[in-house]
């Protein structure tokens, strides 16, 4: 088992590759003037099935996000500001300790309840969607 220093170091460096990627991601897209939402692929499973698969609604939570509109990205889909939000912190504070030299002990640290708060949002996001667009259409 990894002590809880190893995690927060595997974490943190995940979270600059993350970072780093999502940037350039989004700089590849605003400079070639691909909108955010014209470049990503139609969900296959709610083609296919005519539901919502766990990730329907990612795209448009990060693009809601990204213009400011946060209580409509959760509506879209509250596993991403979740991540944007407690990655953000977790990253933040990690980066204060680090550079303090562990002198301001501020940093968030890896806890499996956190993985398990995000597969729960996830699930609950699932069947309230297909439940509601079950019994109201």
């Amino acid at each position: 088992m990894k002590s809880e220093k190893e995690l927060d170091t595997y974490f943190y460096i995940g979270g600059w590759i993350c970072i780093a990627a999502v940037a350039s991601y989004l700089l590849i897209i605003r400079y070639a003037d691909i909108p955010l939402l014209k470049a990503a692929t139609p969900c296959a499973f709610h083609a296919a099935t005519g539901y919502y698969c766990p990730g329907c609604g990612g795209t448009r939570a990060v693009y809601a996000l990204l213009h400011g509109h946060l209580f409509r990205s959760v509506l879209y889909h509250p596993f991403v500001p979740y991540v944007v939000l407690l990655g953000g912190y977790f990253m933040l504070s990690q980066t204060i300790e680090r550079l303090s030299h562990h002198r301001l002990a501020v940093a968030l640290h890896f806890r499996p309840v956190y993985l398990w708060a995000g597969l729960g949002i996830i699930v609950v996001n699932f069947f309230l969607k297909n439940t509601l667009l079950f019994f109201v259409l």
